[in-house]
């Protein structure tokens, strides 16, 4: 027996949620639909992608690596459905492309992926940079488009956003740690934690403007500008980090878990757009990018 499509949306909507429920209701399908569809999934696989616990699931190291595997098969049947929408003509040209470091990381590759299979054509200039630095570029009409975290944005009158990405922030936290036991954590309980602080674009800031929201005024232990050294100190119980869910992995570079839980309150996001100059014609090359990633978020279970 060889899976299906529906039981890989059916798998990255339980992933992405945490619970069958959850996937069930924004699938608009019954639970037992999404259960069976799991158990035959993980038999035909010969792996468990999920650890059954008391309120929710949560995705095994095997499930993490099948996370990506089906989400890069979704997204090439989403290519070749685009491919009898497009033009006959290839498009050609040159894009110069802006990004921040962390949708660089956890944005760019699928996007960029599905863009240069669709138009090998195009000559693609990126660079990477502050998101100051590229609004900066951006009206200056360096760059005919940038990706990154819109709340960095400055000067909205002069610029054309796009969100295509939405993350809530949420608490990353060592296996075993007592704050593990709640599904949702309350905001107080932070506030005796030490921190891990993300440094690198605009996820300091977004901390603080989640923790002044919430109330909470957690002790920082660690600035850093690597994400995979959060990991490493969260494994480790060196603190506790808050993050956008975005960038979230279950394990570290040394394999150790990480779990993540909901924090109670209002709880912002953070926004990833593509940005590009007000008023300004937009070229065949840079619309088709925009159209990829209002694509990646049409591929994202809801």
């Amino acid at each position: 027996m060889s899976f299906t499509l529906r039981q890989l949306r059916y798998f990255l909507a339980v992933a992405e949620g945490g619970t069958v429920s959850g996937a069930a209701q924004s699938l608009a399908v019954s639970q037992s639909a999404v259960t069976e569809s799991i158990k035959a999934l993980e038999l035909d696989l010969g792996v468990q992608l999920f650890e059954r616990r008391r309120r929710g699931l949560a995705v095994t190291q095997q499930g993490q690596q099948f996370y990506r595997h089906a989400t890069r098969i979704l997204s090439a049947v989403s290519d070749a459905r685009q491919s009898f929408a497009d033009d006959a003509v290839a498009t050609t040209g040159r894009l110069n492309l802006g990004v921040t470091a962390l949708v660089a990381g956890y944005v760019l590759p699928d996007v960029l992926a599905r863009y240069r299979r669709a138009h090998p054509a195009i000559e693609l200039r990126a660079i990477e940079d502050s998101a100051e630095y590229l609004e900066h570029l951006l009206v200056g009409g360096e760059l005919d488009v940038a990706i990154l975290e819109v709340s960095s944005l400055r000067d909205h009158a002069a610029l054309q956003v796009e969100v295509f990405e939405r993350s809530p922030y949420k608490l990353w936290l060592p296996l075993g740690h007592r704050l593990t036991e709640s599904e949702v954590v309350d905001v107080a309980e932070i506030g005796r934690e030490k921190l891990i602080v993300l440094t690198t674009d605009d996820a300091e800031a977004g901390a603080e403007r989640v923790l002044a929201e919430l109330g909470a005024r957690p002790e920082v232990g660690f600035r850093t500008r690597s994400v995979e050294a959060v990991r490493s100190l969260v494994a480790t119980g060196a603190g506790v980090a808050l993050l956008p869910d975005l960038v979230y992995r279950p394990w570290s570079l040394e394999g150790d878990r990480i779990e993540n839980r909901r924090v109670t309150g209002a709880v912002p996001e953070a926004r990833v757009g593509i940005a590009w100059r007000r008023g300004s014609v937009v070229q065949p090359a840079a619309r088709d990018l925009i159209a990829m990633a209002r694509l990646r978020t049409s591929m994202r279970p809801r």
